[in-house]
């Protein structure tokens, strides 16, 4: 019989051991948060779960809403896009990436964009409007051509089905959602 070695004990194994138990506590969290954010069951348990992680899960970018699928699918087809008036004058328009006009490969990169705009129009997420329109404006910018105002606009179509289950397609309407006036500080 060979001598095998002794496992080392001591701060290395106490070291391992407490970063697979840090891993096993972060997958064990997650998990358990997302099926109780996405479970479609009203109990008075998931209501708090969601309401525990909903600063986490809005911070990260982990929430889903399922309200594309059920219970009452979407109704409309909207995006926003941002008109950009520059010092000299002129304008540009700017739209978020919009799925339906990317491929496969850019749609998984830029997933996060759809979620971003479909939840900025939110009365509760107002406070990303100003954001928004500084991001846009130094995306837009350069310091020979600098942006001076940034209108946010959404825009939307109605999904209005017929009788026969096709459906019509509705005329685009728009509403301005924000108006920032850019400053020299804002595109550095």
């Amino acid at each position: 019989m060979r001598n095998r070695p002794k496992q080392a004990r001591g701060p290395t194994n106490a070291l391992t051991k407490a970063k697979y138990i840090a891993i096993n506590a972060f997958l064990i969290f997650h998990i358990l948060a997302i099926a109780c954010w996405c479970l479609p069951i009203d109990s008075p348990l998931i209501t708090l779960c969601k309401d525990r992680v909903r600063p986490y899960f809005l911070w990260s970018g982990l929430f889903q809403s399922w309200d594309m699928f059920s219970p009452i699918p979407k109704a409309a087809n909207t995006y926003i896009e941002a008109t950009i008036v520059f010092k000299d004058g002129s304008r540009t328009t700017w739209t978020f990436p919009r799925m339906e006009q990317l491929t496969l490969t850019e749609r998984y990169f830029k997933e996060r964009y759809r979620k971003y705009a479909e939840n900025l129009p939110r009365d509760q997420n107002d406070a990303l409007l100003p954001d928004a329109a500084r991001y846009i404006a130094r995306l837009n910018s350069t310091p020979s051509h600098p942006a001076r105002t940034v209108m946010l606009i959404q825009k939307w179509s109605f999904i209005v089905p017929r009788a026969d289950g096709s459906y019509i397609p509705e005329p685009w309407g728009q509403h301005i959602l924000y108006g920032y006036g850019v400053k020299p500080e804002d595109l550095q």
